[in-house]
């Protein structure tokens, strides 16, 4: 069976002097390697094929017989590190809580241990009859949310 280590230090050494990092990298008991990667301005599809063909100069098939599958992380899925936060900073993005809660907000920061984002919610004002709207920030430990990811909007 091929070993991630081995995957995963082939696709940081070809991440060298490029703006891509490294989502995920899978390996099924059968040999089915998936690569996800990443970049702030999107994916191009002509470097998931030099990454692809990058790990299959590196690898034998002689000796193992694998399919490989090189992608961009999903638009949509949830964030699987940290870049994926810092890129999404200033967009909105829909998380749940540990605790069960599902949020919609605006991601303002993300730093090594915690992330913060806005979050709009109707406070009842003292004195007048109508709710308003106000703005609060959040912080969270990336250990205290089951998923964050980027909410696509066709507003």
């Amino acid at each position: 069976m091929i070993k991630k280590e081995v995957v995963t230090q082939l696709v940081e050494e070809w991440l060298k002097e490029k703006d891509y990092f490294l989502v995920d990298v899978t390996i099924s008991p059968d040999d089915r390697i998936v690569v996800e990667i990443d970049h702030a301005e999107g994916v191009w599809i002509e470097d998931c094929v030099d990454l692809s063909r990058f790990i299959e100069d590196h690898l034998n098939r002689d000796e193992e017989d694998y399919e490989l599958e090189v992608g961009s992380a999903g638009i949509g899925q949830p964030f699987k590190v940290k870049q994926q936060y810092v890129n999404h900073i200033g967009k909105e993005v829909e998380m749940l809580t540990a605790d069960g809660k599902k949020l919609k907000a605006i991601l303002k920061d993300a730093g090594d241990e915690t992330f913060t984002v806005t979050v709009t919610k109707k406070v009842k004002v003292e004195g007048k009859k109508r709710p308003e709207l106000q703005e609060e920030d959040l912080v969270f430990n990336y250990n205290e949310v089951k998923y964050t990811k980027y909410l696509i909007s066709f507003k």
